[in-house]
């Protein structure tokens, strides 16, 4: 899957107005490169409120970060649980309406996870880079800050706002991007977790330095489908190599029950990446506490 960057738009003139022209190659293909050609328009935004050089100022003044390997290998749960605190997706729309992210964070941490996954897309899954730093405050468990990164602007950005982990999605990143990022992501004392969606993303990903941790998304990008055979499948093919480098492995995606999470984890996932059926509620009206829900939840999956 090759996911584009934006191209330079075609414009014309008609009686002195311009028109920019839409073709099959200045539109987005699917939701991901949809987002991906959003988040460059965001950044120059970004850019302009707060320039690069005094976001990386902001540096000097955050408390180191938490380690988030450690964290997974000594997980309450097996295999280890990443906890997302996610309001909606571009598939499901909103999946929680009483949406509280320090809350449900919180909640999570009382529950056993190991780490907690924060989204900070704000135009397609309605998440904050604010979330991030209120749940930062909040709870003492390693945070991943889900983003669909492609400048190094956004790795700043994370750990000035309290991640201790970002996501680099090889789909969206190119070899040198991403030797590049983890460069970054090392200096500033972060862990990158790297996504692959197919084999021939993973062999890319394992000809590259200092990739220590692998999310395999069973999720297709461009049909939105979900099947555990792509965890399962890449382990059974690759799982000796990732144990020669000391690679962990997260499964995300389409975890549903505790069989599904038995499953990717017989077949070595050291961790499992669960959104949204933690968050959505079947019971809303239900008088018990959020901490009371998630215990009964993440205790259904992982009993």
């Amino acid at each position: 899957m090759q996911i584009r960057r934006r191209p330079p738009s075609v414009a014309v003139n008609v009686l002195e107005l311009q028109y920019q022209i839409k073709t099959p190659e200045n539109e987005p293909r699917n939701i991901l490169e949809k987002i991906v050609w959003f988040k460059e328009t965001e950044v120059e935004q970004m850019r302009e409120k707060l320039p690069l050089l005094q976001l990386r100022k902001q540096l000097a003044g955050c408390k180191p970060p938490l380690n988030f390997v450690e964290a997974l290998q000594q997980g309450q749960t097996q295999p280890a649980l990443i906890a997302e605190v996610k309001k909606a997706s571009p598939s499901k729309g909103v999946l929680r309406q009483d949406f509280n992210p320090v809350a449900i964070a919180q909640a999570y941490e009382a529950a056993g996870a190991s780490c907690l996954s924060v989204l900070t897309d704000a135009e397609f899954f309605q998440g904050s880079f604010d979330y991030l730093q209120q749940i930062r405050a909040a709870v003492n468990l390693p945070l991943l800050c889900k983003e669909f990164i492609i400048y190094p602007y956004q790795i700043y950005l994370a750990r000035v706002r309290g991640a201790d982990a970002v996501l680099l999605i090889a789909a969206i990143l190119s070899d040198q991007d991403l030797t590049y990022f983890l460069k970054i992501v090392k200096s500033v004392g972060m862990t990158a977790l790297v996504e692959v969606h197919t084999a021939e993303e993973l062999k890319r990903v394992m000809q590259i330095d200092g990739v220590e941790l692998i999310g395999i998304n069973n999720r297709d990008l461009e049909t939105f489908t979900v099947n555990l055979d792509v965890t399962c499948n890449v382990l059974a093919a690759y799982g000796a190599s990732f144990q020669d480098r000391n690679i962990l492995v997260v499964s995300e995606s389409g975890l549903q029950t505790c069989a599904d999470i038995a499953r990717v984890g017989q077949a070595g996932a050291t961790a499992v990446l669960i959104g949204e059926s933690l968050v959505k509620d079947a019971d809303e009206s239900a008088m018990i506490s959020e901490k009371e829900r998630m215990q009964a939840k993440i205790s259904a999956l992982f009993p």
